[in-house]
């Protein structure tokens, strides 16, 4: 090869500019990139089958929901915050009786405690309430107020419920304790959507396949 004959002392760029096939590949990255364009959403979902794409179509409106549930909730009063959250947890099967849960919302807001439901409809145990109202995010002083008003109620469970959400140091502490169950505001949201309170049906879809067990001794 001319290359050891000729025994450059080295071996760069401009001397290897002389030949012809590097200068072909050196030029090719010298090209401007030509960006494809983005690929419509629409053409997009033409890969996806009707199932997905209305599974798709339904997380949209449910994480929709979900933002207008939080938006209104923060602008209700505080008395009315309370009344919701009692509504949640008694759908989820607590507090017996609406009217038996709701006796105590309002009505103690002694030391961080804003409500009181039973555990079960039979009243064997309680879980205290903090409902709150929040904008910022809840920091651990106010995990550890309620803890401290558990003991002094000397209460074994608490729920804080909050429209916004907690620090990762208020999550650690309110796991250290383990009586506290913390909901923030999405979750609470999607809790509502669950167990249908302050949401109403407007339609609803049965997604059929082929019962193939049925045809089995038919076909022939």
């Amino acid at each position: 090869m001319d290359v050891l004959r000729e025994k450059p002392p080295s071996i760069d760029v401009n001397f290897l500019k002389r030949y012809e096939e590097f200068n072909g590949f050196y030029n090719k990255d010298k090209q401007p990139v030509i960006d494809k364009p983005d690929v419509p959403e629409i053409e997009r979902k033409k890969d996806l089958d009707p199932e997905e794409s209305l599974e798709i179509a339904y997380q949209k409106l449910h994480n929709e929901l979900v933002s207008e549930i939080l938006s209104i909730i923060k602008k209700c009063s505080a008395r009315f915050f309370e009344s919701l959250v009692v509504d949640v947890l008694t759908k989820m099967g607590y507090g017996g009786s609406r009217a038996d849960a709701g006796k105590a919302v309002g009505k103690s807001h002694d030391g961080g405690i804003d409500g009181i439901i039973k555990e079960d409809r039979l009243g064997l145990d309680v879980i205290y309430i903090q409902a709150k109202r929040w904008e910022g995010t809840v920091a651990r002083p106010e995990i550890q107020k309620f803890a401290g008003a558990l003991i002094g109620k000397k209460a074994k469970k608490g729920v804080f419920i909050t429209t916004s959400s907690f620090s990762k140091e208020a999550i650690e502490y309110a796991d250290f304790t383990g009586n506290i169950v913390l909901i923030e505001g999405e979750m609470l949201a999607r809790l509502m959507i669950e167990y249908g309170v302050g949401v109403s049906k407007v339609k609803s879809y049965d997604v059929k396949k082929m019962d193939t067990d049925y045809f089995e001794d038919g076909v022939i």
